[in-house]
């Protein structure tokens, strides 16, 4: 990020409440950290207490301000108890940061026996988010202010084989975000997508592959979503991703044609899940022609 933005972000939310879920690790933790530096109190939602703990620890020691809320955000009982805890804490919220999600990479075929691979991703990524969104939003239009952050995936804008489950729960949560967008406009509400590409996390550890293709850093993706909280813009993309888009909407067909090369080039978890095998040649070209896609 330049440094024009950096002050930007600065000036924007020192002194600001921001709630980040799935806070313990990766992009979540990233961008708690960034905040809390930049002056932020960061509510830090997630779902192992002692992780948080730590976490919390970190921030104080470097002089930032967190609250720890620990959330299964699996369970929409435990989501409506940390939200009047939330609010019995703090009298506002300004960032509602949608970060917590789990990804399975497997195709459809594969998946004929596991219908609760989608009913999964849809509980946290889709029904968890919204749910949050329901007990905090009343408070934001109150105020007439606030802006909600939700972490999409470039996925939804390439249409990524193999990630039919995650694709579509984050494909909810854009479309109920469009929808909200108009209803809180008058309410001086923002509502913003981030589609991020592949970033180097735990959550991609298991997929053996993705040691050889090209992805975001931690700090990376904070820095998109940095940007998104100067600018509040509807969407937040990288160039790959604004292609894929323009490519599905124009000529779906090459699109998809594409996506099928990528299908066929990449091995299934299943096969990739136990010795570590470097990418061949015609495999590393087309993760460097697609970089960040999910494959």
């Amino acid at each position: 990020m330049n440094q024009k933005l950096e002050q930007l972000f600065q000036k924007k939310v020192h002194g600001k409440v921001a709630l980040i879920t799935g806070a313990s690790s990766g992009i979540g933790l990233t961008v708690a950290k960034k905040l809390a530096s930049a002056g932020a109190h960061v509510l830090l939602v997630s779902r192992t207490e002692e992780t948080l703990k730590q976490v919390q620890a970190e921030i104080e020691a470097a002089g930032g301000q967190a609250t720890i809320f620990p959330c299964d955000l699996n369970d929409m009982n435990a989501i409506d108890e940390v939200s009047q805890k939330i609010l019995a804490t703090v009298d506002h919220i300004d960032f509602l940061i949608n970060n917590a999600g789990r990804s399975i990479r497997r195709a459809v075929h594969e998946s004929v026996d596991r219908f609760h691979d989608f009913e999964r991703t849809m509980q946290l990524n889709y029904f968890g988010a919204v749910r949050l969104v329901l007990n905090l939003l009343p408070q934001m239009m109150v105020r007439k202010d606030g802006h909600i952050i939700n972490i999409s995936s470039i996925g939804v804008l390439a249409n990524a084989t193999r990630f039919s489950a995650y694709v579509a729960s984050k494909a909810a949560l854009d479309a109920f975000s469009r929808c909200l967008s108009a209803e809180v406009h008058a309410h001086k509400i923002a509502i913003t997508s981030v589609y991020m590409p592949l970033v180097r996390t735990p959550m991609i550890a298991p997929t053996k592959i993705y040691k050889y293709v090209p992805t975001l850093s931690p700090e990376q993706a904070a820095d998109l979503i940095a940007y998104a909280i100067v600018k509040r813009p509807k969407k937040v993309a990288t160039h790959l991703g604004r292609l894929a888009s323009i490519t599905y909407s124009i000529a779906p067909e090459i699109n998809n044609k594409l996506m099928s090369i990528g299908f066929n080039l990449f091995p299934s978890s299943t096969a990739s899940v136990g010795e570590q095998e470097k990418l061949n040649l015609l495999q590393r070209a087309y993760a460097r022609l697609f970089p960040g896609e999910h494959w």
